[in-house]
Formats: C-alpha cells, structure tokens, sequence
C-alpha cells in the first residue's frame, strides 16, 4: 500500500492541526494504522495507532489526551487530530501502515509501509 501524508504546517502553541494520510489501496481497512514522528537529532517514535476498523486506538504518553487518530474507511483515509500544540510537539510526522487489521503498532519494527513525513512546527 501507498501512503500520502499532508497536513502538517507551523503553528502556534496552543494551535491545532489536522494531518491526512490516504492510502493507495481499496483494501484499506485490512491495514493497521498509526502515526510516528521525529525531531531533528531523534529517533522516530511512536504517536499513535488504529485498528483496521478504528474500534481500537492507541496513543503514547506525551500525546494522550490532545491528539485523537480516526479513519474513514470509505475514504482510505487515516487523520490524526492535534489539539493543544506544545513545542515538543514539532518534528516530521509519518504515517506507517501493518499489514493485519488488529495489529497495534508500537514500535518502528511493526511497520510494514511507510509514507514520507509531513513537517509540524509549534512556535512558542
């Protein structure tokens, strides 16, 4: 599957953005999904995740409560929602796909495919 991340731009803290990610394939919801960032000098981590119908989400610590994953299965679309954006917030964001709708993707390691990053800057 081909995935095509957008969304990403500069705002300021306390601000809110809305990343896209649409894939390629018309079997999109046999695919986990998830989000994973990195700043620059950082390893990519973890954001968030998706069950292929979405009943299941997951998040990281640093993110709980602010941003919310969802997908539109109709769409092949996963979006991720961030709200109360700090300045750690701000790195390149990349959607990541497993093939298997009940993977939960955790780790760099559980990803199958890879789209290219969208850049997110939070200003002070």
């Amino acid at each position: 599957v081909q995935l095509q991340a957008s969304g990403g731009g500069l705002v300021q803290a306390g601000g809110s953005l809305r990343l896209s990610c649409a894939a390629s394939s018309p079997t999109f919801s046999i695919y986990s999904m998830g989000w994973f960032r990195q700043a620059p000098g950082k390893e990519r981590e973890f954001v968030a995740s998706s069950s292929g119908n979405g009943g299941a989400t997951y998040y990281s610590d640093s993110v709980k409560g602010r941003f919310t994953i969802s997908r539109d299965n109709a769409k092949y679309t996963m979006y991720l929602q961030m709200n109360s954006l700090k300045p750690e917030d701000t790195a390149d964001y990349f959607c990541a796909a497993a093939s298997g709708a009940f993977r939960r993707l955790k780790t760099t390691s559980d990803v199958g495919f890879w789209g290219q990053g969208t850049q997110v800057t939070v200003s002070s």
